[in-house]
């Protein structure tokens, strides 16, 4: 009974050696990134960390609210001060709080090869009971301030480019 009990024993401990030697192999802590519908991505020759660190300085640069400071993800934040019509007509007024621009960059990868993904929402009474959010598609404007990321995350980086 013994011996029974120690080879179910070693067969597990084995088993949990194999499956956790093919994990490791492909980043066990990194998510899986989709780019959704109306989202931007761009392939930057740098570490998800170094990603993180240039986004991250960049926004504390500009003044824009860091939301959420996580290792695979930063949610950034812009606040749209004054009337705004064109969004006012689109996704209803903003009256009775405020309205911002809620920006995700999600980034997965290796040391020298980051899949950042970024997307964005108009956000109508932010943080009040009446909050509402609309997706917004990417546009060439914001593709550039992702392509500014990936000059950033870049600078430092000692990997060779990506070709495009």
């Amino acid at each position: 009974m013994r011996h029974i009990f120690l080879i179910s024993l070693c067969t597990l401990a084995l088993a949990a050696c194999q499956s956790g030697s093919s994990n490791r192999s492909s980043a066990p802590d990194q998510p899986r990134l989709e780019v959704p519908a109306g989202a931007q991505s761009v392939n930057i020759a740098a570490s998800p960390e170094a990603v993180r660190s240039a986004l991250v300085t960049s926004a504390q640069q500009r003044g824009t609210v860091v939301l959420q400071d996580q290792p695979y993800m930063v949610v950034l934040e812009r606040p749209m001060d004054g009337a705004n019509p064109a969004l006012d007509s689109e996704f209803g007024p903003s009256d009775n709080g405020q309205r911002v621009i809620r920006i995700r960059v999600r980034f997965t990868g290796t040391p020298c090869q980051t899949l950042a993904v970024q997307d964005l929402a108009v956000i109508n009474n932010v943080r009040t009971a009446l909050e509402q959010s609309f997706v917004l598609p990417g546009n060439p404007n914001t593709m550039l301030s992702l392509q500014g990321l990936k000059s950033r995350a870049e600078q430092g980086s000692s990997c060779p480019p990506l070709s495009s």
